[in-house]
């Protein structure tokens, strides 16, 4: 790989780069900043995780100049989460060039993001339904545009927004330079490719196996019932700096952080119905270690990037085998290791046979831990950051009361209390959670593409995906303060889907935001 000065970018650009701890390119990087420079259409293929904003967020800021005063770049992706993480690493990366961008997203006062349109930024990163409502409010003007980026492209069209993204891109000047990343190449993506791009460069860095090789994936096989308890021996007997646990739905989402809550651990839950001001406020607790279990839906499977997770736990299975890799890519990024694991009740087994297939993964089974082990694990990791405070030597005002209490105790019992005050008591609560279904795999055999993301007659019905459109999702762009994916509620289901060419097809029901997927077969399961 190269080191960034060899990519000639000026000393400003590098120096945020160095600032920011990165030394030599990813792949990624290496292989599309130099053709993003020279101004050449890109479609890069690559997995999330892998530095793609840097690739195409470098060579934006190097080629926009600070005098400019008009939008002359626009970055679409599939989430508000994604977006305002992709404004965050451009506005780092262009801090001492002084470089201006701006997040658009559903969600978000559309008053405030008018006010803040004025300061006249040169980069837009925004998703499709508000980008479009800003264009026909005239708030935003795209004559002016040279480059579009395309991020998470695959996921922009799974989730329906394939008619919005030609609407833009028809008002984008045709003389300019688009930059597509996708996960995947299926069919409607080379489509968009070949209407919207001129002579693209193609670079790809997708490796032999879907999930990452740095991740040590297990799972317990245990029933529902045992679950909580499965969780808190696993939390204690690990101890994680920081962990996601995915749970189906947003009950399960809301009773879990509830009772972790409860037991005395650090945590908190982030789902769909969420305000964005309290997204937003879960993960700043997150980010900062205020909390260091956070309990999510998928809405945090795609987009959301925190450094330094290093487990994933999925309480409940995910539907369907690509989710499960976006799970377990939340850990394991920039080169470090992380460690994913999944409960998976007696009757999930086949489902998860079925995941192992698709990614091509052995995923190995692990007994339940014991409660010795737990109490153990904790003790371990205690004594060892005692240890670590020992070596850094930083602990010199606190020798006096040593000396003090080493006079009237015995030193054993003074180590002994201290691991015990350090590790902390859990507190004695009685959990109950409402138990969900388990999701089974049919027996049908599934079609399963290269790419691993399309099945017909999968364990999924008629909820499954045609076209890549339809997906469920737990998380959709708001256009104008409104839900595009409208259900007969106040407009938050926590899964919502559009399909790319017309309905759903699934179901809707009033009852508080839960509705029911009609299946092919005869099992249905809820999701709300």
């Amino acid at each position: 790989m190269k080191t960034f000065a060899e990519f000639g970018l000026e000393p400003k650009v590098l120096q945020a780069i160095t600032e920011l701890g990165f030394e030599e390119s990813t792949p990624i990087q290496d292989k599309s900043i130099p053709i993003a420079i020279t101004g050449t259409d890109l479609i890069g293929q690559a997995q999330t995780g892998t530095g793609k904003t840097a690739a195409f967020g470098i060579p934006l800021i190097s080629k926009i100049p600070v005098s400019e005063d008009r939008i002359v770049a626009l970055v679409m992706t599939p989430t508000r989460e994604l977006a305002i993480q992709v404004a965050e690493e451009i506005g780092k990366l262009s801090r001492y060039k002084g470089t201006r961008s701006l997040p658009i997203y559903g969600g978000q006062d559309i008053g405030r993001q008018i006010r803040a349109l004025k300061k006249k930024p040169q980069i837009i990163i925004g998703t499709p339904g508000r980008l479009l409502d800003h264009i026909n409010r005239k708030t935003i003007r795209l004559d002016d545009v040279q480059t579009v980026v395309l991020d998470e492209a695959d996921e922009m069209l799974d989730m329906g927004f394939m008619e919005d993204i030609t609407s833009i891109l028809s008002m984008v000047p045709e003389e300019r330079q688009t930059m597509l990343f996708s996960a995947t190449m299926p069919p409607n993506i080379q489509k968009l490719a070949q209407r919207f791009l001129k002579n693209p460069e193609h670079v790809s860095v997708i490796p032999k196996n879907i999930t990452a090789p740095l991740i040590d994936q297990a799972y317990i096989e245990l029933h529902e019932r045992q679950k909580f308890e499965g969780l808190s021996r696993l939390l204690d007997m690990e101890s994680p700096e920081l962990a996601i646990v995915f749970g189906r739905t947003k009950r399960r989402v809301d009773e879990l952080s509830e009772a972790l809550q409860k037991r005395g651990y650090s945590a908190d839950g982030l789902h769909g119905d969420l305000s964005q001001n309290q997204r937003d406020n879960v993960m700043r607790k997150f980010r900062d270690g205020s909390i260091d279990v956070l309990v999510a839906t998928d809405v945090a499977a795609r987009g959301l990037d925190v450094s330094g997770v290093s487990h994933v736990i999925n309480f409940d299975l995910p539907q369907d085998p690509e989710s499960y890799v976006h799970r377990i890519g939340r850990t394991g990024r920039a080169g470090k290791e992380g460690t994913a694991w999944s409960f998976v009740t007696p009757r999930e087994i086949d489902h998860l046979h079925f995941i192992e297939k698709v990614t091509r993964q052995k995923i190995a089974r692990k007994p339940l831990p014991s409660m010795a082990e737990a109490i153990e694990g904790k003790q371990r990791i205690t004594a060892e950051r005692l240890i670590e405070i020992i070596q850094s030597d930083d602990f010199q005002e606190y020798k006096g009361i040593a000396i003090q209490l080493l006079e009237r105790y015995d030193s054993v019992h003074l180590v002994a209390a201290a691991i015990k005050l350090l590790t902390g008591e859990k507190k004695d609560v009685s959990i109950e959670l409402t138990p969900e279904d388990p999701i089974r795999a049919k027996k049908r055999k599934p079609d399963i593409r290269s790419s691993g993301r399309r099945f017909s007659g999968g364990p999924f019905g008629s909820g499954n995906r045609s076209g890549n459109g339809g997906r469920s999702r737990d998380s959709r762009d708001n256009r104008g303060g409104y839900n595009r994916d409208r259900n007969n509620n106040s407009g938050r289901g926590d899964n919502r889907g559009r399909n790319e060419g017309g309905r759903s097809g699934e179901q809707r029901s009033s009852n508080n935001g839960e509705y029911r997927r009609q299946r092919s077969s005869s099992d249905d399961y809820v999701n709300n």
